[in-house]
C-alpha cells in the first residue's frame, strides 16, 4: 500500500481523539483559552451533559478578524511569543484545541476585541466569517459534539455522569484562579476575587471551614514555594475527589505530588482514606515540562525526588505542630487556684500484659536505646504553684469515663480524650526519634532481578540506606543486601521487586518507610495504655500535658481522633437552657 499524506479533516479528528475525550475536555480547553485571554468572568452552559450544546462566554480580550481566521488552523497559537517550550506561562500553547473541537462538532465563534468597528462570527464548518453584533470578549458554541465521529459518541456515559465530570473540571479551574468568577448552568457559582479559604469552602463544602491548615513554605536553594491549605487529619474523604494540585497554577494529576501527599499523611491517616487539599507548587518553569500530553494534565519534573522531598517535609512540618504551637481557640486561662504541673512527663505504663503483634519479633532491637518494659508505676512530677496562671489547651482533668475516656474542662469547653489513642501517639513519636538499628549480614542476601529492575533499585540506593537497607549491584541482573534493619525477617526478594515496580512507575518508592511505619504503629498500639485500664488523676493529668506537646497529637497512628471539644453552650442546648 502506498504512503500518502492524510487529509486535514482526518488529521484533526485523530488529534481530537487525544485532546477531546469527552465534554469535560471541551470545557477545559475553552475555559483555559478564556483565562489566557485575560477573562475574569466566565459563563459556561452545558445541555444534555455536553452532547447537544457547550457554550463558553468570557469577557477577555477577544480576537480581530485576522486572528479569528487563523484560530481554527492546526498549531496556530498566540501563546508562544518566543517559541520557547521550556518557558511556558500560559494554560494553553499547543494550538490543537479549537481545530480538534471543530473537527468533531458544529462550532461557531463570536468575538470582539474592542478595537474593530464590530464583532465577528466564524462558522467553523464552512469557514465563513461575517460581521457580528457581539460586543465584548468571546463566545464559543459547540453543538452536536462527536456528530462527525459516531464511534466516540457511543462511548459517552449518561448525561448526568458527563455533567458531573464537567462540574469537576470547572471546580479544578476555579481552584486554580480564585481571582476569576465562574458560573456553570446558572446553578454553580464561584464568585471572583475570593481568597483561598473562601474558594476552598465554595468548592469543597462548609465542613472544611475551621478544619484546614495553611501551608506556605519556600525553598530558596531550589527556587520552589508550596502554598495552600491541607485538611486536619480528622477531616478526610473516601476518595481523592477533594485533592486539588497545581503546578504554577496549572491543574495537574501528577504521581510525584500525589505520592508526596500520601507520604506526609502516612502516620496520621489510614491508607484507605484521603486528605483534602488545595496545594500550589510554584517552581521555575524551566524545571518542569508541561508539554507531556495533549491534555496538559501531566508534568515531568527535572528533579522529581527533590520536589517530592520538599513537599513531604513541608506538609509534615505543618501537621507536626503541637497543640501549644497551634493554640486551641476559645480556651480560657485556668484560674489561679488550679495546681498545675510544669512540665509533666507521662512514661510508658505497665498494662499487666504486653500484647505484641508478632511474638517471634523482638521489636525493641529495631532501635537503639528504646526503654525497656517498665516494672514500676507512672512517674509523675507535679509541682504546685498557686500563683501560676498558664494556658492548658486540653484543660484540667475532671475524671475518667468507662475506663476509656478522660474528661476535662478547658475554659468554656468540655474535652473528651481517648486515653489509648493519646498514649499511642505519644509512644509512636518517642519511637520515631530513635535511630534504626541495622544488622550487617555475614552472607549477603542475593535477589535475582531483571536488569531494568536492578537499575531502578540502584537509583534510590541512598533512600534505602536511610531506611536501614544497604544494597549494591551483584552483576547486571541481581541485587545484594549487605545490611538490613535488625530483626526484620521478611521476604526480601518480594520487597525489592515491589520497590522496583514502584520506582519504575513513579520514580521513587515509599515501600520501606511504610513498612517501618506499620511496625512502629503496631508496637505503639500494643505498648500503650489500654481501653479499660483505670487511671488516677495524676496519671490522666500527665497524659494530657504530654499529648499537648506531642507532634501530630490530634490523631492516633491510625488516623482516629485523640480528643473532641464540646462547647458548654452546646450542652446548654441539650437541656434547653437559654
Amino acid at each position: 500500500m502506498p504512503v500518502r499524506v492524510l487529509p486535514d479533516f482526518l488529521v484533526n479528528q485523530i488529534a481530537a481523539g487525544e485532546v477531546v475525550e469527552r465534554p469535560a475536555s471541551v470545557v477545559k480547553e475553552l475555559v483555559e483559552n478564556a483565562l489566557d485571554a485575560g477573562a475574569d468572568e466566565i459563563v459556561i452552559d452545558v445541555v444534555d451533559g455536553g452532547r447537544t450544546l457547550i457554550s463558553v462566554i468570557d469577557n477577555g480580550s477577544g480576537m480581530s478578524r485576522d486572528d479569528l481566521s487563523r484560530a481554527i488552523m492546526r498549531h496556530a497559537t498566540s501563546k508562544l511569543p518566543d517559541d520557547d517550550l521550556q518557558n511556558i506561562t500560559y494554560m494553553g500553547f499547543r494550538g490543537e484545541a479549537l481545530p480538534s473541537i471543530a473537527s468533531v462538532s458544529d462550532m461557531t465563534i463570536d468575538t470582539y476585541n474592542g478595537a474593530d468597528e464590530n464583532g465577528w462570527c466564524l462558522n467553523c464548518e464552512s469557514g465563513e466569517i461575517r460581521p457580528s453584533a457581539w460586543a465584548a470578549g468571546t463566545r464559543i458554541r459547540v453543538e452536536n459534539l462527536f456528530r462527525k465521529t459516531p464511534a466516540r459518541l457511543k462511548f459517552l456515559r449518561s448525561d448526568r455522569a458527563e455533567m458531573m465530570s464537567v462540574l469537576d473540571t470547572v471546580k479544578q479551574l476555579a481552584m486554580a484562579r480564585g481571582d476569576v468568577g465562574f458560573t456553570l448552568n446558572n446553578k454553580w457559582r464561584f464568585p471572583k476575587n475570593q481568597d483561598i479559604e473562601q474558594r476552598v469552602a465554595t468548592v469543597m463544602g462548609d465542613d472544611v471551614v475551621g478544619n484546614m491548615l495553611p501551608v506556605d513554605v519556600a525553598s530558596a536553594s531550589s527556587n520552589m514555594r508550596l502554598r495552600g491549605l491541607i485538611s486536619v487529619p480528622t477531616l478526610r474523604r473516601a476518595s481523592s475527589v477533594d485533592q486539588y494540585l497545581f503546578v504554577n497554577n496549572r491543574p495537574v494529576k501528577d504521581k510525584v505530588l500525589v505520592s508526596a501527599l500520601r507520604a506526609a499523611y502516612m502516620d496520621v491517616m489510614h491508607a484507605r482514606e484521603f486528605p483534602l487539599c488545595a496545594l500550589y507548587l510554584d517552581i521555575d518553569s524551566r524545571a518542569v515540562d508541561v508539554n507531556v500530553s495533549p491534555a496538559k494534565t501531566e508534568v515531568h519534573f527535572l528533579e522529581p525526588n527533590h520536589v517530592r522531598s520538599f513537599i513531604i517535609k513541608s506538609l509534615r512540618d505543618v501537621l507536626a505542630k503541637t497543640m501549644n504551637e497551634n493554640t486551641v481557640q476559645n480556651v480560657a486561662t485556668p484560674p489561679n487556684d488550679v495546681h498545675s504541673a510544669t512540665p509533666i512527663h507521662f512514661n510508658i505504663p505497665p498494662t499487666g500484659a504486653w500484647h505484641v503483634a508478632d511474638k517471634k519479633t523482638n521489636f525493641d532491637n529495631i532501635f537503639n536505646s528504646i526503654p525497656s518494659k517498665p516494672n514500676k508505676p507512672f512517674e509523675v512530677d507535679l509541682k504546685s504553684d498557686a500563683d501560676t496562671n498558664i494556658d492548658l489547651p486540653l484543660g484540667r482533668v475532671i475524671g475518667q469515663i468507662g475506663k476509656k475516656y478522660i474528661l476535662a474542662q478547658a475554659g468554656e469547653q468540655l474535652v473528651i480524650i481517648d486515653q489509648h489513642a493519646a498514649h499511642e501517639r505519644i509512644t509512636y513519636e518517642k519511637l520515631r526519634r530513635h535511630t534504626i538499628k541495622t544488622q550487617p549480614l555475614l552472607t549477603p542476601i542475593v535477589v535475582n532481578m531483571r536488569a531494568e529492575d536492578v537499575m531502578a533499585i540502584i537509583s534510590i540506593a541512598d533512600e534505602l540506606h536511610n531506611s536501614g537497607l544497604n544494597i549494591g549491584e551483584f552483576g547486571e541482573d541481581a541485587i545484594a543486601i549487605f545490611e538490613k534493619p535488625a530483626d526484620w525477617d521478611m521476604d526480601w526478594a518480594s520487597v525489592l521487586h515491589d520497590i522496583a515496580d514502584e520506582v519504575r512507575a513513579n520514580g521513587h518508592s515509599s515501600e520501606l518507610n511504610e513498612k517501618l511505619h506499620l511496625k512502629l504503629a503496631n508496637y505503639a498500639c500494643h505498648h500503650s495504655v489500654r481501653a479499660g485500664q483505670k487511671l488516677d488523676m495524676a496519671q490522666m493529668d500527665a497524659l494530657l500535658r504530654d499529648i499537648e506537646n506531642t507532634t501530630r497529637g490530634g490523631e492516633c497512628n491510625h488516623g482516629r481522633p485523640v480528643y473532641k471539644f464540646i462547647p458548654l453552650t452546646e450542652i446548654d442546648g441539650w437541656f434547653e437552657r437559654s
